[in-house]
């Protein structure tokens, strides 16, 4: 990337291939435009893989699988420890990347890369705590174990909502657990893995254990995931797609971590601290403009307090004045293409048409780029899209209940079961949420949902398996019975 002051349009150098620890052009020279959220310009351009490559890739990974399921846990661990060491030192210098081209503040892409480099030592300690088992035996001259062992090279696709710590979460642990991993990164955001490979590559991580490739999702995903050589499909994104992906892998027998999307309710009792609540979900919901699966969507409010509640986080929203990220100061950044413009403009037009109210926002910024205004809407007949739908931008639907039981049943209406999100000060009221609602992660009185150490995945139509946590590594393994007679 070149220098540039904030008022120039700098530029991505060329995007290539990383496969068997070489960067390179695709097998055929094609490329494919980046473009800059903030003022819809080219600022790059990446390579996109033919089949020939996307085979390359994939012959790489096998053959580095076969050194690295046998290099030792602790080497492993290294290795990832030295990559997050050198992540952290470059946060700096690196974060510009991911603003330029996926629109993020530039305070937020900092805070990814170092969620990224906390992910990586998280999984460098994970490494070293794969443990089997000894089993007691029937007869005393017999030994029985149970041994873990890494299932094989893995093709991993990531969203560019957050192109590096969503990568990171995929290789990590595959890595921890002896896998070798080709990923498919988004096309929107390809410069920004490229940090990755780059900090695990002078780490030490050997040629052909990560490979990224770019191209047409659907066709890199219909030849990688029932490539022979791979075992495991990990993938982020939104549920249409990632039930086709979790279908073809179901034809071939690949086991998969799905990590799909979610319409997370959001439910504020009377008991709540009004004015703090509002500020703390006013700073997430609008955090990425709103491009986040775990973004708290449906707000339900008790009704002795909805007045209050929504006057607050209107004045919390109408607070934002969304900019280019990399403007100092700036708190929300451009959605990241014209699509997601064009999407969140079509479901808000929707919602109103149906009856809903504006509160605030609701409307495209007159600018160049794809920015779009903080917005809050109420009102809304249960049988519009956005109710039923994640709108995946900076938008959320506000509602009163009386009760918690219709509040659980609203929160618990959709099939969705990704995340949700409560205000209350109540011991029962928390005890009742956490048996009752439907969902695979719950913040109270919070957002903090996504560290290192807990682990990240939904239920129902949200997804399968975790992605955080001592659980991430368990797909990446399989168990292996031993039993020997002396």
């Amino acid at each position: 990337m070149t220098t540039s002051s904030p008022k120039e349009t700098p530029m991505l150098t060329d995007i290539q291939l990383f496969i068997n620890g070489t960067w390179r052009a695709s097998a055929d020279g094609a490329r494919s435009e980046i473009l800059d959220p903030a003022t819809g310009d080219v600022i790059g351009h990446h390579a996109v893989a033919t089949p020939t490559d996307l085979d390359e890739a994939v012959s790489a990974s096998a053959e580095a699988f076969k050194v690295w399921r046998k290099t030792p846990a602790i080497e492993r661990a290294a290795i990832l420890r030295r990559a997050a060491e050198l992540l952290r030192r470059r946060i700096d210098t690196d974060a510009p990347v991911l603003t330029l081209e996926m629109g993020k503040p530039l305070a937020e892409a900092k805070l990814e890369l170092g969620m990224a480099a906390d992910l990586l030592e998280w999984f460098s300690q994970e490494a070293q705590r794969i443990y089997g088992r000894v089993i007691p035996a029937r007869d005393p001259n017999v030994m029985q174990l149970a041994l873990k062992h890494p299932v094989g090279p893995i093709a991993a696709f990531t969203p560019w909502n957050f192109p590096v710590s969503q990568l990171v979460r995929k290789i990590a642990p595959a890595l921890a657990a002896g896998c070798t991993v080709v990923a498919k990164p988004p096309e929107d955001t390809p410069a920004s893995p490229t940090i990755l490979a780059n900090v695990l590559t002078e780490a030490g991580l050997p040629a052909g254990a990560l490979n990224l490739v770019y191209g047409n999702p659907p066709e890199i995903a219909n030849h990688l995931i029932p490539h022979p050589a791979i075992r495991k499909v990990s993938f982020t994104g939104s549920v249409p797609v990632g039930k086709q992906l979790a279908a073809l892998a179901g034809q071939h027998m690949k086991r998969i971590t799905m990590e799909l999307g979610g319409h997370s309710p959001v439910l504020v009792f009377d008991d709540a601290d009004v004015e703090a609540a509002a500020r703390d979900l006013a700073a997430f919901k609008f955090r990425n403009a709103g491009q986040v699966c775990i973004s708290p969507t449906r707000i339900l409010v008790q009704r002795g307090i909805y007045d209050r509640f929504v006057a607050a986080l209107r004045a919390e929203a109408e607070k934002i004045s969304p900019d280019a990220g990399i403007e100092p100061g700036t708190s929300m950044g451009p959605l990241v293409s014209q699509r997601r413009v064009e999407a969140i403009t079509s479901i808000i037009a929707e919602a109103v048409a149906a009856g809903a109210t504006v509160l605030t926002g609701g409307e495209r910024i007159d600018r160049p780029g794809y920015f779009y205004r903080p917005t809050l809407l109420e009102n809304v007949p249960l049988a519009a899209r956005i109710q039923n739908e994640e709108p995946f931008g900076p938008v959320a639907l506000l509602s009163a209940f009386d009760d918690i039981e219709d509040a659980v049943a609203e929160a618990n209406r959709l099939p969705y079961g990704l995340a949700a999100y409560a205000y209350t000060t109540s011991i029962r009221t928390s005890q009742i949420l956490q048996n009752d609602l439907e969902t695979g992660m719950l913040a109270i009185n919070h957002t903090k949902l996504a560290l290192p150490e807990l682990p990240l995945g939904g239920i129902k139509d949200s997804g399968f398996g975790s992605e955080g946590g001592p659980e991430a590594i368990e797909s990446y393994v399989f168990t292996k019975v031993v039993t020997q007679l002396s």
